[in-house]
């Protein structure tokens, strides 16, 4: 065993000799990506000896329990083949860099960025003056067209690398990002700490990496009536001295000011977050938050614990309700081709390739300093929409939402089924959920708390034990970052639902999820990336899935043209040759589906059952219309229509 480790180790001393940088080493690169942490990732050429570096795994040794950690993994095998990366913070693609090497592992690097030598076209400035000390916003210097075409990336190269996809197969059925329309002052909730500052108490936003306040009172993705909010929380502290909480002693008393927002509804919560019960001159604080904007609850929170967490769990009310109430509308949802590169439009609401039309049915949510509820209302609108869309519901479905939360999706979806089932394991969000639906008259939802591994199965089986058919038509799933349970991915695939919809806050563990799925028996429908969180590194994604029957497989994409017998327009060119053409010409990708379902639309004759749908109630999806012209224009080239 000792021998075994020391070759390991005297090989892994010779890799980094090898290695084309040390620390301190200054090198120029040009970004050509971006990490899971919104680094900028350039590339040395690696000499031809390190290309066996991946015997250490040393600096790689946390286990893949999380997306950003698998996602890490891919990138830095994806790395190896274009060269030795080292990551850059405040880099975006494009940029030509001067650095500093400040680490060295024997399969990546890390660097200070020295010298914008070449700036990107991408690159823009920050609005944010702390945007590059804040880590909140890691991607702010890159324009947001360009954050969009990014995270539609991320999406796409994470089903393919970590899922198994073939790129036809998701090029098949990804659709374009859903962008905002205004990627400023989107979030409703903002939970700042509070230090002691040189000359009083600041409040901000961590440094990076750090427990460092950076003083900020103005974020700028945040409501624009924080602002107010904060400097009043500070005057008050500063009037009668106050002290901040104090992490290293222990001491001190207020710890942090969390405030939520009601973007639809205008009323507003400004919780307190203490070391203690009680507050000195409270009445002082409250008569003078209560006049500002909005601002229809004040609440004291109280943590007395040595912990990172933010929130206890004892709750007081200093003035006004005990909760404030925002509604989320439900908006059709319609899958709609548009030109250019452009991802949002002001003035058409159409999201290139979707247009949402906002209805007047709504779910109304009462919201409290503990609950769960998406930062972002208008995208979460669109978001959820999708989810229902992708139901596929007609009243007459029994629906299971699993990771409920406080019955966001399943209030959603509950007045287009004849029953919603709700599964979440914190019991504080199950009654927000319960309080939910009787604030919005829904009766026909009921929650559970417990894991959905546990409670589905036992609902099964009672059903079965009265003699009932416990049919569930559609399962739907918004899980935390960590992904689906493996238990409750082996549950759904017993219970085999006819779809299962998908909502993933993390593409990584997304594409691990979804490769589980299709290899249970379901076909991948649909995917639709929507940006929740402009100028982060973080994207949402909605997915369909739909159950195989029997034999049914999954869609045929590739042909051998030595087994095809040809016609005579056919033999004028390849598919190759036609997907060739259009990459060169028109710069994006098109599938062997796409090419046929424009050779059938001009009657150019395919063999029997080529790209034909396996069964009669499998679906294909449609060929956008900008691939359909630009395969026209190469049919054209080649003389075959």
């Amino acid at each position: 065993m000792r021998r075994g480790t020391n070759r390991k180790k005297q090989k892994n001393q010779a890799s980094v000799k090898n290695l084309p940088c040390k620390k301190n080493d200054r090198a120029v690169i040009r970004i050509e990506d971006i990490g899971s942490g919104g680094e900028g990732i350039g590339f040395l050429k690696i000499p031809e000896v390190t290309q066996d570096c991946d015997t250490d795994r040393g600096a790689d040794t946390e286990r893949n329990d999380t997306g950003r950690k698998i996602e890490a993994e891919i990138e830095k095998k994806k790395s190896l083949k274009k060269g030795f990366a080292i990551f850059v913070k405040d880099a975006v693609p494009g940029d030509t860099i001067e650095v500093t090497v400040t680490k060295v592992t024997t399969r990546y690097a890390y660097g200070h960025l020295d010298r914008i030598l070449e700036p990107s076209p991408s690159r823009v400035e920050p609005r944010c003056p702390i945007a590059k000390t804040c880590g909140g916003c890691q991607i702010q210097a890159l324009d947001y067209a360009k954050q969009l075409a990014f995270k539609q990336k991320k999406v796409r190269e994470n089903l393919i690398r970590i899922g198994s996809f073939a790129p036809e197969e998701i090029d098949a059925v990804l659709h374009p990002i859903v962008g905002m329309e205004e990627p400023w002052h989107y979030r409703n909730k903002e939970q700042v700490p509070v230090q002691q500052g040189k000359y009083g108490p600041v409040t901000g936003f961590y440094a990076s990496h750090s427990h460092t306040v950076i003083p900020m009172t103005d974020c700028l993705i945040g409501s624009p009536k924080n602002k107010q909010i904060l400097e009043t929380v500070l005057s008050w502290m500063q009037a009668y001295n106050v002290p901040a909480y104090d992490e290293e002693t222990g001491k001190g008393l207020i710890r942090h000011i969390l405030i939520r927002d009601g973007i639809y509804s205008g009323q507003v919560m400004v919780c307190v977050i203490a070391n203690d019960y009680r507050l000195p001159f409270e009445k002082e604080l409250v008569e003078a938050l209560r006049c500002l904007e909005g601002v229809s609850s004040i609440v004291l929170n109280t943590n007395t614990e040595s912990t990172n967490v933010i929130t206890g769990r004892a709750l007081r009310t200093l003035w006004g309700a005990n909760d404030i109430v925002d509604t989320l509308h439900i908006h059709e949802v319609i899958q709609k081709q548009v030109n250019g590169d452009t991802y949002t439009s002001k003035d058409s609401n159409i999201q290139n390739g979707t247009v949402f039309k906002k209805t007047e049915e709504s779910v109304t949510f009462g919201i409290s300093p503990l609950s769960f509820y998406q930062v972002n209302p208008r995208q979460t609108e669109k978001l959820y929409s999708l989810a229902l869309t992708c139901a596929g519901l007609t009243g007459n479905e029994t629906v299971w939402d699993l990771y409920c939360g406080v019955g966001t999706i399943s209030l959603f979806m509950a007045r287009h089924a004849k029953q919603v089932y709700g599964v979440e394991i914190i019991p504080e969000a199950i009654e927000n959920a319960r309080m939910n639906a009787e604030r919005n008259g829904i009766e026909n939802a009921t929650f559970y708390v417990g894991k959905a591994e546990e409670v589905l199965p036992d609902y099964v089986e009672n059903l079965k034990a009265q003699g009932k058919d416990p049919q569930i038509d559609v399962i739907c799933v918004d899980p935390p970052r960590k992904g689906c349970d493996d238990v409750c991915i082996r549950t759904m695939l017993e219970i085999a639902p006819k779809r299962i919809v998908y909502v993933s806050c993390d593409p990584a563990t997304l594409a691990r999820d979804l490769k589980k799925l299709t290899e249970g028996g379901y076909r991948l429908d649909y995917v639709q990336p929507v940006d929740q969180f402009a100028h982060t590194v973080h994207v949402e994604t909605v997915c369909l899935l739909s159950k195989l029957n029997g034999t049914h497989q999954h869609i045929e994409v590739t042909v051998d043209m030595d087994e095809m017998d040809l016609t005579a327009a056919e033999s004028k060119a390849t598919y190759d040759e036609i997907r060739d053409w259009v990459q060169e010409n028109y710069g994006f990708h098109v599938t062997n589906l796409n090419i046929a379902q424009v050779k059938r639309k001009h009657g150019i004759d395919l063999r029997e059952n080529y790209n034909k749908p396996k069964s009669p109630d499998s679906r294909q999806p449609g060929c956008p219309e900008k691939k359909v012209r630009a395969i026209e224009a190469a049919l054209e080239r080649f003389q075959m229509i």
